[in-house]
């Protein structure tokens, strides 16, 4: 039998490995314009007056009205972060966005919001981690840009998690709003994204189910608090120590925006100067993925965001899934 004639297999060539850091360029937030107050959500459940400020934190949500769309949330704030990155959406590479609550099963977010804002044609995908999601789109999209598959990212968080809120629940009627918060990354900004540090328990998922049955909220509030302390204290130690950093060192925390009680618990467990973290839930709930770039906007509105800042992010969703980043500011 003749043999055949020894051939050398071909290799896949490595992609070209840049070294290159990404950079927060622009951020932009939105939120619908309908807010709901404690008092008419207490006047259902027939809870006394300040029941849920005290045990929340919240005073209000904004929500979107019958026939409001997410992704219209999602694609004005991306419009406002290229603004203010001073780009277009020729300029993006990529499109992730963070959500659970896309309008339609399919489509999902990203290509919509890709659509609309003129990045048509490049890569688009959601990336679904509930709460947490922003902050592993986040992480995904600055693992892209140092790899050298992109030059330019939008991250988007967006969530309409009042629509599936049952308003007789007490346990979870008052907490959730919705809203949205992009960021553009690019290889090109000032400051860096630094180490991640992530995580997951899906054992632990029957803390916060939506099932297919009814479509609405179930969570174990008393559960989820407990892990959500303990896990984002744990995580936000790993991505600071990642950093090479202390937590003196960091300016600002920036937590996802549950419940005030646990942005304390956190404060007080790791011994954190109650200034430096960030609470943006008063006046909108529970925002999950859109959570962490809403309070972003409202900490630079108020002076404590700036050119060099470090900043730590974190947060914790259904899943149970976790994530935390330490971010050198390089926004405006």
């Amino acid at each position: 039998m003749a043999l055949l004639p020894e051939t050398s297999s071909p290799t896949l060539a490595p992609p070209a490995r840049a070294v290159r850091t990404a950079g927060v360029l622009g951020l932009g937030t939105a939120i619908p314009d309908h807010a709901v107050h404690n008092g008419e959500i207490a006047a259902r459940l027939g809870l006394e007056p300040g029941w849920i400020t005290h045990r929340t934190g919240i005073d209000a949500r904004r929500r979107l009205r019958d026939g409001e769309r997410v992704t219209d949330l999602a694609v004005l704030a991306a419009e406002r972060a290229l603004e203010d990155a001073g780009l277009t959406g020729a300029d993006v590479d990529l499109v992730l966005a963070a959500t659970t609550t896309q309008d339609e099963l399919l489509p999902g977010m990203a290509p919509l919001v890709g659509a609309a804002i003129g990045a048509a044609g490049v890569g688009a995908m959601d990336v679904g981690a509930a709460c947490a999601g922003f902050i592993k789109a986040l992480v995904t999209g600055a693992a892209m840009i140092e790899a050298g598959r992109a030059r330019t990212v939008l991250v988007v968080g967006a969530d309409g998690l009042s629509r599936f809120t049952d308003p007789d629940d007490k346990r979870t009627a008052a907490l959730f709003g919705d809203g949205a918060g992009a960021v553009v990354l690019s290889c090109a900004a000032a400051g860096a994204i630094g180490p991640a540090a992530l995580g997951a328990d899906g054992g632990a998922a029957e803390c916060i189910v939506i099932g297919r049955e009814d479509a609405l909220i179930r969570m174990d509030g008393h559960e989820t608090f407990k892990r959500a302390v303990r896990h984002l204290a744990e995580v936000t130690e790993a991505a600071v120590a990642d950093a090479g950093l202390a937590l003196a060192d960091v300016d600002l925390f920036v937590y996802h925006q549950a419940n005030r009680r646990i942005l304390q618990s956190l404060a007080h467990r790791l011994r954190l100067d109650p200034d430096r973290v960030v609470d943006a839930i008063g006046q909108l709930g529970n925002t999950s993925a859109a959570s962490v770039p809403l309070a972003l906007e409202q900490a630079r509105a108020a002076g404590d965001l700036r050119p060099g800042s470090r900043v730590l992010l974190a947060a914790i969703g259904a899943g149970l899934a976790w994530g935390a980043v330490v971010v050198e500011w390089g926004g405006a």
